[in-house]
C-alpha cells in the first residue's frame, strides 16, 4: 500500500512537494489542506480534494505523513507542534539558531500524541548538517565552513513579506568571494558572519508604504539580517516579475582539517549544490524523510527526530539487500 501523503500550504514548496510525491511509486498524494477557500486553489493533480485546513482532524486515520510547508518565521513554529499531537510530520524549519527550541515544543507535542516528527529538513538545516556531522567524526583536528548562493532564500524572502507594507520580496544570499577562496585553500580563516555572506533584497512595497521604516526593519531583523551587510533594493512590480522570477539557489559546506604528525597533511571535504528550484529540491528531500518518518512510526517510535538521528537506509524506497548490492 502507497504511503499517504497530506500537504499543509500549497506555495512554492507544497507544489514542490506534489511533484516529488509523483515521483515515488511508494507514495500517493491524499489530500492539499489550505487556509485559503478551497474552491479558490487549483493544484496540478486532479482527483485529489484540496480540503480547508479547519477540516485536518476528520483526516487522522488517512494521512500517513503530513508535510507542513509553512515559512519558519511565523507559521511552523506554531504549527508543527500544533499537528505533530495529530499527525506523523516533516517540516522544513531553518532558523538556525532556534532550532533548539522548536524541536523541544515538538518532540512534547509529538509524544503526547504518539506520533513522529522530524524537523528541519531540506538541504541546510538537513543534507548541510549531515556533511557536517560525517566530516567532523573524520576529521577532528578541523574546522567546518558553509556558504550559501548566490541565490534565492525562501525563509529569508518569506520574512520580508510578512512585514507590514511589503507587497512583495526576494532575498538573495551572496558569498564572499574571497572568503570562499580562502576556506577552498586550506588555510581555516577565521570569519565573522559578516565576512562570509552578504545579503541582497529586492521589495515591491504597497501603496503609501513607508519605504524608510522598511529597509530599518528588514536590516535589523534578528536571525535573518542583523548579523550582516545587507542591501535593500525598492523595485516596481513590473521589474521584479522581469527579473526576479527564478528560485535557483545552492552552497557549498565544506571541512578542512589535518591528520599526521602535527598535522603535517592537509585534507578539505567539500559538498556543494547547484539548485534550479530551491522549493523543489527541498521538497523532494522532505519526502525522502517522510519515508523515514512512516517506517519509525511502524516501527513504534515517538517523539522529534532531526536527519542526525535517522539512518540513511530510512530514506530509500529500496530494501537493506538492495541497497548493499547497489551503493556500496
Amino acid at each position: 500500500m502507497s504511503i499517504q501523503i497530506g500537504i499543509l500550504g500549497y506555495g512554492n514548496l507544497g507544489r514542490g512537494v506534489e511533484y516529488a510525491v509523483d515521483a515515488c511509486a511508494d507514495m500517493e498524494l491524499a489530500a492539499v489542506f489550505t487556509r485559503r477557500n478551497p474552491a479558490s486553489l487549483q493544484i496540478r493533480k486532479t482527483g485529489v480534494p484540496v480540503v480547508s485546513v479547519d477540516e485536518i482532524n476528520a483526516w487522522k486515520d488517512k494521512i500517513d505523513v503530513l508535510i507542513l510547508c509553512g515559512g519558519s518565521a511565523t507559521d511552523l513554529p506554531v504549527q508543527t507542534p500544533k499537528y505533530a499531537k495529530d499527525f506523523n510530520v516533516v517540516d522544513s524549519f531553518d532558523t538556525h539558531a532556534r532550532i533548539p527550541e522548536h524541536f523541544a515544543a515538538v518532540d512534547a507535542a509529538s509524544k503526547e500524541g504518539g506520533n513522529v516528527a522530524v524537523v528541519s529538513v531540506g538541504w541546510d538545516p538537513g543534507l548541510f548538517s549531515l556533511s557536517r556531522a560525517y566530516a567532523s567524526a573524520i576529521l577532528p583536528d578541523g574546522k567546518d565552513y558553509t556558504f550559501w548562493g548566490r541565490g534565492v532564500s525562501q525563509g529569508h524572502s518569506d520574512a520580508i513579506r510578512r512585514i507590514v507594507g511589503v507587497k512583495n520580496a526576494k532575498q538573495y544570499t551572496v558569498p564572499v568571494k574571497a572568503a570562499l577562496e580562502a576556506v577552498r585553500s586550506g588555510r581555516n580563516p577565521v570569519l565573522s558572519t559578516r565576512e562570509k555572506h552578504t545579503r541582497e533584497c529586492f521589495v515591491v512595497l504597497e501603496d503609501g508604504a513607508d519605504a524608510a521604516r522598511i529597509e530599518q526593519e528588514i536590516k535589523t531583523m534578528p536571525n535573518y539580517f542583523a548579523d550582516y551587510d545587507t542591501t535593500v533594493h525598492f523595485i516596481d512590480e513590473t521589474e521584479f516579475n522581469e527579473k526576479h522570477g527564478g528560485l535557483a539557489h545552492g552552497g557549498f559546506v565544506i571541512r578542512s582539517g589535518a591528520t599526521g604528525d602535527n598535522g603535517a597533511h592537509r585534507h578539505v571535504m567539500e559538498l556543494s549544490l547547484k539548485l534550479d528550484s530551491n522549493p523543489e529540491f527541498t521538497a523532494s528531500v522532505l519526502i525522502a524523510y517522510a519515508r523515514a518518518v512512516y517506517r519509525l512510526s511502524a516501527e513504534g517510535q515517538k517523539g522529534a527526530k532531526t536527519v542526525l538521528d535517522i539512518p540513511p537506509a530510512y530514506l530509500s524506497p529500496k530494501t537493506n539487500e538492495e541497497l548493499r548490492a547497489s551503493l556500496l
